[in-house]
């Protein structure tokens, strides 16, 4: 019931403003599509060592859409003996808008090798962009992973992105834990998420979980934004149901599984079927590492938020399969720990590592609960992480690129881990102020309590008075 409360006044609310607002009217129409491809973004489809998928989207008047793909080379002469591929087009109208989204997987590529493409109709083409394929081998990986974007995205989340691939621009693919944007369906706030990645995701693959804010309300039933399977290329083997949101990739020895917690969360019969998903999935990983994504915290990083149901549900299997991180977003904060009691050694965890963390603007006050190691207020942060055969190495940055957060896992023989905390060897302090708007808003009794809290943190960390 609340859940359908809150779908209902997102929606309100999204109404209200282009009513009242003219100026916000005018914004929607600022991403009209063309002829020329635009919103150009990788994906996977299938094996990555083997295949690449892209999709783009263009006005309805293309309705013969093809890719040119050949092995990168540094001459231009490349482009005449290009292969052209025919894409599978499909109509899509929004906000009384109609548009063509245009999907490519590339096949029989060979692996580890760059290759060169670029899409459009055969008389107007998008720029060439690069990529590499995977390894058919457990060799060394390294990605990106953004919390929330949510909002204020071509202003302020473009610089997260941005700061992101300019830190690691060899990345082999981006992650995302949910909430890429706040209101579902509104084509403008997708158009600043794709402007604000631009040409980096045309070469950097795009894996996604999506989150709340990419859920509307359709008389009874919650659904996923109309944008989400049309715009993004994604693995579909997971649950008929849900198609794109939950699903899983192997990727150079490592196994990514991402599941749909807003489904997960809303209903019980989605919560049992993703779970007995997950231990088919988990149960037949032969692959070292295992990361899972999705967007509602199995710990919450924000007082009084709990998803206890899925919590319950999903950490015994965590535990049971062996997975060694969990990147969650939602709570717009930041914290990094792991559910273990306090005095004990957290040297060899008994489960994985769980990450919650914020990308965009929109920040919450920080619940400074017990399982964190590391925490982080009013802070947009981006997250690194490399993983070969026996370490994973994680960091977050600020957007200033300050290293915020870093540990290593370090995988023996049988699979057990170690943790290495390198977080009390940063130059950079815990950043644990209360956002500006929650200072001026929280009542006494609630600073109070607040503070309380955070001298508790304090003191259970070490940390001196400053």
């Amino acid at each position: 019931m609340y859940r359908g409360r809150r779908l209902f006044f997102q929606y309100l609310a999204g109404f209200l403003l282009s009513c009242c607002f003219p100026l916000y009217s005018q914004q929607n129409k600022t991403y009209p599509p063309s002829q020329f491809p635009d919103r150009v973004i990788l994906g996977y489809k299938g094996n990555p060592a083997t295949s690449q998928a892209v999709n783009w989207r263009t006005d309805s008047t293309v309705t013969n859409a093809v890719a040119a793909i050949d092995e990168a080379d540094a001459s231009p002469d490349f482009q005449d003996k290009a292969i052209i591929v025919k894409a599978l087009s499909q109509p899509t109208k929004l906000e009384e808008r109609s548009v063509i989204y245009h999907e490519v997987n590339f096949t029989d590529l060979k692996p580890e090798t760059q290759y060169v493409y670029r899409v459009g109709n055969g008389t107007q083409w998008s720029e060439w962009f690069h990529f590499k394929t995977a390894s058919d081998k457990p060799t060394p990986l390294s990605f990106l992973y953004f919390g929330d974007a949510q909002n204020d995205i071509r202003a302020l989340w473009s610089r997260t992105i941005r700061g992101a691939y300019s830190t690691l621009p060899k990345a082999n693919f981006m992650i995302h834990a949910g909430d890429l944007i706040n209101n579902s369906n509104s084509d403008y706030q997708w158009g600043e998420w794709f402007e604000a990645g631009g040409w980096v995701n045309g070469m950097v693959p795009n894996l996604a979980a999506p989150g709340n804010h990419e859920y509307y309300r359709e008389g009874q039933k919650e659904k996923v934004s109309k944008h989400w399977r049309p715009q993004f290329a994604l693995p579909e083997n997971g649950p008929e149901d849900l198609l794109e949101t939950t699903y899983y990739i192997d990727y150079q020895g490592s196994r990514f599984i991402f599941l749909n917690s807003e489904e997960a969360t809303s209903s019980k019969s989605s919560r049992d079927m993703q779970a007995e998903w997950f231990e088919k999935v988990a149960s037949e990983n032969t692959n070292r590492w295992t990361v899972v994504v999705h967007h509602h915290p199995i710990y919450s990083t924000k007082q009084g938020r709990d998803n206890d149901e899925w919590r319950e549900k999903m950490e015994p299997i965590y535990k049971k399969y062996k997975v060694d991180l969990v990147l969650q977003g939602h709570d717009h904060t930041y914290g990094r720990g792991i559910n273990m009691p306090l005095g004990q050694s957290r040297k060899k965890p008994d489960g994985p590592i769980y990450v919650v963390s914020v990308s965009g603007p929109k920040m919450y006050d920080i619940g400074l609960q017990n399982w964190m190691d590391r925490a982080a207020s009013d802070t947009q942060l981006y997250q690194a992480i490399t993983i070969n055969q026996d370490k994973l190495s994680f960091k977050a940055f600020t957007v200033n690129g300050d290293l915020y957060d870093a540990f290593d896992l370090a995988k023996d023989k049988n699979g057990s881990n170690t943790l290495v905390e390198l977080s009390d060897k940063l130059e950079m302090q815990e950043r644990l102020k209360l956002p500006e708007r929650y200072e001026k808003s929280f009542k006494e009794a609630e600073l109070k309590e607040y503070n309380e809290r955070y001298q508790e943190y304090k003191k259970r960390k070490g940390i001196k008075n400053r």
